[in-house]
């Protein structure tokens, strides 16, 4: 599907897009997007609109869920198709620019990264924010609220992610499994987008809390 050199002609690299009622942007992203991956795997998850049909005319592979599941689980369900040596997350609004994504592979590619997020200038809420900062007492995560990242699929495939959000945990997952995170700066595109207030961050503090307990626990054991 690439037509761009996004990479060392090394890896392969597969795009993983939850998408829930993103009708009028899903076609745009499949084929932004489709410049810099060989596969893209679009995750509809149970929309209730003509996602998934506008998904695959665009070019793209979609797995339905059965009902709706959120994005945890549909990035996940993503990871278990994937059979390339990278995956790639990105959102399915457009929000991010795909021609960032070279920047995000290479490092993985090359070895010198286990994932590479897309750190963004600024975070819009107060909760991801702190969620963040405490995620941070467990290792340099870096923007782990991030849609956009790159990693190895082997340990994509093998995170647990338990969450309400990826906040905090994924970050704290890979470091905690003994991953290295490195970051590039990416751009924000403007979409028209209503966001609502995040209450789930409240539950996900529990679930950052539990996740720097499993990383600390992980790294003492490797030193002893």
């Amino acid at each position: 599907m690439s037509d761009v050199e996004n990479h060392s002609n090394d890896c392969t690299t597969a795009a993983i897009i939850p998408a829930y009622n993103e009708v009028e942007r899903i076609e745009k992203t499949v084929e932004f997007v489709g410049k810099y991956v060989d596969r893209i795997l679009v995750v509809d998850d149970a929309s209730t609109d003509d996602t998934g049909a506008r998904a695959r005319a665009a070019g793209a592979t979609v797995l339905t869920q059965s009902h709706n599941q959120g994005y945890i689980a549909a990035s996940k369900r993503g990871f278990r198709a994937a059979d390339t040596d990278i995956v790639v997350t990105i959102d399915a609004d457009g929000e991010f620019s795909p021609d960032r994504i070279p920047h995000l592979v290479r490092p993985v590619c090359k070895g010198e990264a286990d994932m590479v997020q897309g750190h963004r200038g600024k975070i819009v809420r107060p909760s991801e924010q702190f969620l963040t900062w405490l995620a941070g007492w467990g290792g340099p995560v870096g923007d782990s609220g991030t849609g956009f990242r790159a990693l190895r699929t082997d340990l994509a495939q093998a995170l647990d992610l338990e969450g309400k959000c990826i906040c905090g945990i994924f970050s704290l997952e890979v470091l905690g499994r003994g991953g290295k995170i490195q970051e590039v700066p990416v751009r924000l595109n403007e979409i028209d987008k209503p966001r609502g207030i995040a209450w789930y961050h409240g539950k996900q503090f529990f679930y950052v809390v539990q996740a720097l307990f499993r990383t600390a626990f992980s790294l003492w054991k490797d030193d002893a």
